[in-house]
């Protein structure tokens, strides 16, 4: 098979091309020149200062003489920047913030496709918005070179039989102002061309650049750096693939697929077709389509958005009228860089899916808040320490209102108990590490609970948050319970109290007056009459345990409410803390999810 592709390295490495040797060579003064022609040729500035390089022909491949380009300066062209829509801005707006919020959460590696993407949009905004960037990418033979020529109407980008033969992009441009463009793909003013002008002065093709890519599989790894290089930085891309290529894997598995989404800035040329015979060449386009249809490829048939995928043979020139039509009504639109970088925001966001999105609710509700607040205040001993107050009062009103004797007895019994009663430092320094465990056992169940469903970066940072705010909690628990707990001193004693005691006193103050009274009569001091003295001793002895006992139904209801109360502050003092320590910046974490979450939303377009 006869090889139609490239140009040999050697030749653009090494050699400079025949219009500019012929151009120094006009700008070089001849021996006989006078002094003033010298110095006018001196004076006149360098032709194209766009940076491109007015080739020189004068003979075609068919011999046909054709007129030379005029390399005489061109005037700077002033084009304006490339805007975007209100949409697209705020999308990438939106990518930008998602960066930022994310940037302390996300390792950079994550993060790199987003901020190229970013980095690349903002740069290709400042360039032309008049000028489309189109690359012709191909396999080695795939024609991709002679497909150039025929598209410019001049040999530019030589082709042979050596392999591979395009060693650099070759640049060309239809209109001046595309210096900026083709300087970011890194082509040198060498190798940058101009097309054969046409005959009505205004070609279709204005405002194309296209770019002559070297093989994307050529053994040279610095020849697919450049086409993987300049792939990520041009508007659109023309793949040509061959009848023996068209279905390669690497083609498929490195390009075309992971470029799904630009489908609408990409076409796909089947070339070579006169090499078909009969009806082999629709067959092979229909597989072809059917190829793109696997790699997730939408095609652009029936008016609706996507690749355009044509036959053609840039050899005969059968069909390159149909692509340069589909590339100029293409080009016209100027609105291929857009899409283009819609599509890389599209690819970024896709690949960012998983660290962002997730199909359950997340967040703390209600319940495992409460939840863990009844677990600190078990670990402070709330409902030990409200039943210890309740108590305390309650045996306050006992003493307050009991009878003289029984408390006397009380006062007895306590004296002569041994001190048993006290918690010994083990008990105690286990109720601390059991207390300490509680603690740890909340805050784990807490943070598993507030991660539950969120991607793993997010539920790592919630988990963090939790175990930071975790450290010096049971400390702070501790001190906690000590300033909320049970109040110093005596507990509050209600209004009846003084009613009661007073009336205790008189029960006591009657036995004393009969036990007198006896004795009196006893000595013969007072007159004999049992009644009234043993009446009194009666009331005063059975109503002081009356009283006791009535004093006890009472206060269990003022008795509980302390104990509640007790309980209460404890519980909220407790809550108040693991609140402040591990549920704010839980919560904190959790809203900057949402934000970077709403974030994504609009970078999706949603």
């Amino acid at each position: 098979m006869t090889a139609i592709t490239d140009q040999d390295s050697t030749e653009h490495a090494d050699q400079p091309d025949d219009g500019a040797n012929r151009a120094r060579a006009a700008a070089r003064p001849s021996p006989g020149a006078s002094r003033g022609e010298r110095a006018a040729r001196a004076d006149s500035p360098e032709p194209w200062d766009d940076g491109l390089i007015a080739r020189r022909v004068t003979e075609t491949a068919d011999g046909t003489a054709l007129p030379a380009r005029d390399s005489r300066p061109a005037a700077p062209a002033t084009v304006p920047p490339l805007v975007y829509d209100a949409p697209l801005r705020s999308r990438l707006e939106a990518l930008r913030e998602l960066v930022g919020l994310s940037r302390t959460r996300l390792d950079s590696r994550t993060l790199s496709e987003a901020g190229r993407v970013l980095d690349e949009a903002s740069a290709r905004r400042r360039l032309s918005g008049q000028h489309t960037v189109v690359a012709i990418a191909g396999a080695t033979g795939s024609g991709k070179s002679q497909l150039f020529n025929a598209l410019a109407g001049v040999t530019i980008s030589e082709t042979g039989v050596r392999r591979p033969t395009t060693a650099a992009p070759i640049a060309c441009s239809w209109s001046d102002g595309a210096a900026s463009l083709i300087e970011r793909l890194g082509i040198p003013p060498r190798l940058r061309r101009r097309p054969l002008p046409s005959g009505d002065g205004e070609s279709p093709l204005r405002g194309l650049v296209l770019v002559d890519l070297p093989d994307h599989d050529s053994a040279a790894v610095q020849h697919r750096e450049h086409v993987d290089r300049i792939l990520a930085l041009v508007d659109a891309v023309i793949w040509v693939v061959d009848p023996e290529k068209y279905a390669d894997a690497l083609l498929h598995e490195r390009y075309l697929r992971p470029m799904a989404a630009h489908a609408e800035v990409m076409f796909v040329v089947l070339n070579q077709i006169d090499r078909l015979p009969g009806e082999a060449a629709e067959q092979v386009l229909d597989d072809l389509r059917r190829l793109l249809d696997e790699d997730g490829i939408a095609l652009g048939e029936y008016g609706e958005p996507g690749t355009t995928v044509l036959a053609l043979s840039a050899l005969t020139g059968d069909g390159v009228g149909e692509l340069r039509e589909a590339l100029g009504q293409f080009v016209s639109e100027r609105g291929a860089p857009a899409r283009r970088v819609s599509a890389d925001v599209d690819i970024a966001a896709a690949r960012l899916r998983p660290v962002y999105a997730t199909r359950r609710r997340t967040g703390l509700s209600e319940q495992a808040r409460e939840e863990f607040a009844d677990r600190l205040a078990d670990a402070v001993g709330a409902t030990a320490a409200g039943e210890a107050a309740e108590r305390a009062w309650l045996r306050n009103a006992n003493r307050a209102c009991g009878t003289p004797w029984l408390r006397l007895w009380r006062w007895y019994q306590d004296r002569g108990e041994p001190a048993t009663g006290r918690i010994p430092a083990r008990a105690q320094a286990d109720e601390e590490a059991t207390a300490r465990q509680r603690v740890e056992q909340a805050v784990r169940t807490v943070a598993d609970r507030a991660s539950a469903g969120l991607p793993a970066p997010w539920a790592q940072a919630v988990r963090e948050a939790a175990a930071r705010g975790a450290q010096g909690l049971p400390e702070a628990l501790d001190e906690l319970s000590v300033r909320a707990g049970v109040p110093a001193g005596r507990p509050p004693r209600p209004g009846w109290w003084p009613v009661a005691v007073l009336s205790q006193a008189s029960m006591t103050i009657l036995q004393f007056l009969g036990g007198l009274w006896l004795l009196g009569q006893i000595i013969g001091f007072m007159a004999p009459n049992l009644g009234v003295p043993v009446l009194l001793m009666v009331i005063g002895i059975v109503g002081g345990p009356l009283i006791e006992w009535s004093c006890r139904m009472a206060a269990r209801g003022p008795g509980r409410r302390y104990g509640l109360e007790a309980e209460r502050r404890l519980r909220e003092a407790a809550a108040g803390c693991g609140r402040a320590r591990v549920l704010d910046p839980v919560a904190a974490e959790l809203l900057r999810y949402r934000e970077v979450r709403e974030q994504y939303g609009r970078v999706v377009g949603a």
